[in-house]
């Protein structure tokens, strides 16, 4: 799983068992998990029963009497996990708004979605400081539910304790800084009196760096369908939460920049790989702009869902994620 707290990254879900979590406007969102038991195998049927004349002869009676072998039943493989999923997780759209942001999540093609964000708002009682988070899911949501449900909790504890920012892409806001994360292609580009400037670098194996880190370990960088590179000819991301059978190459180590709020800090786009494959980073604040989305609280859902029906538009077939900040509220 990729973040950009903003996440990314595929990834084998380890055997432990976790409570699945969706953020939702609820502040408790309904769950339901599937407990099914795995179906037993069946075995297919030796049934012998008569058939045409054509076939070959038995030869017990005088009379050729043929018989052909009964189809056997379809065999039913048993599942080797069940994982509980939030309702919002099988819905088409999932949308929340709050005190100076907003978020909004399509489902690509896949029958259930697996992005997933987070919002905390007024940490330890200061209505200045909040951190958001967008987790990209893939090979499975629960990489992507648990560091939902925990990172941000995760990251406040141990800044208590060492002052420090150990996120996968996650965004501090408070005291007059940003600090932004990200560990994958989740990314977070600020509005900057309308200039859109990249805060993080997507963690790719066709950047250089990241390549040579790979080969160094002994992975391969493959060239695959399309002109994708990928390591191990599977993953397309080289930093990401989970991804064990990719272990040491896909590191969950994140890349961190803190910055000084300026006062032409207008507001801070955290999106999945689904937003940013399809629209540029300019292109994205233009249309936020345009909306009026920079200059006071924002009225930003209906900036996120166009900026998710554009790169739909264009052809995007992965969950696309989008969330707005005005930065401005939390400066101060």
């Amino acid at each position: 799983m990729t973040c950009s707290v903003s996440l990314s990254p595929g990834f084998s879900p380890s055997k432990s068992s976790s409570q699945p979590h969706y953020t939702s406007l609820s502040s408790s969102p309904e769950m339901r998990t599937l407990t099914h038991s795995p179906p037993k195998l069946q075995q297919p049927s030796s049934e012998l029963v008569k058939g045409s004349d054509d076939a070959v002869s038995s030869g017990v009676t005088s009379r050729p009497t043929s018989w052909k072998r009964k189809r056997p039943s379809k065999l039913v493989l048993p599942m080797r996990y069940v994982f509980g999923l939030s309702r919002a997780a099988e819905r088409r759209f999932v949308e929340a708004e709050g005190d100076g942001y907003a978020v909004y999540c399509m489902r690509g093609r896949k029958e259930a979605m697996e992005d997933r964000y987070s919002a905390k708002l007024t940490i330890h009682g200061h209505p200045k400081q909040a951190m958001f988070g967008i987790y990209d899911g893939h090979g499975g949501a629960k990489a992507a539910e648990y560091a939902a449900a925990n990172l941000i909790k995760n990251v406040i504890e141990q800044v208590d304790k060492m002052g420090d920012q150990d996120i996968v892409e996650a965004v501090k806001l408070g005291n007059g800084e940003l600090v932004v994360s990200n560990a994958g292609d989740c990314r977070a580009v600020i509005s900057r009196g309308g200039v859109a400037v990249a805060l993080t670098s997507d963690h790719r194996p066709s950047r250089e760096d990241e390549k040579s880190r790979v080969m160094a370990l002994g992975g391969l960088v493959e060239c695959t369908r399309g002109g994708v590179l990928r390591i191990n000819g599977s993953l397309a991301v080289s930093r990401g939460i989970g991804d064990e059978c990719l272990k040491p190459w896909v590191i969950a180590e994140p890349e961190t920049k803190v910055l000084a709020i300026e006062p032409d800090f207008e507001f801070l786009i955290l999106a999945s790989d689904g937003l940013w494959d399809k629209v540029s980073n300019q292109e994205a604040v233009d249309v936020v702009r345009a909306k009026g989305a920079g200059i006071g609280r924002l009225a930003a859902l209906a900036v996120c869902k166009e900026l998710a029906g554009l790169s739909f538009s264009r052809g995007s077939r992965d969950d696309i994620s989008v969330m707005v900040v005005a930065v401005g509220q939390f400066c101060g």
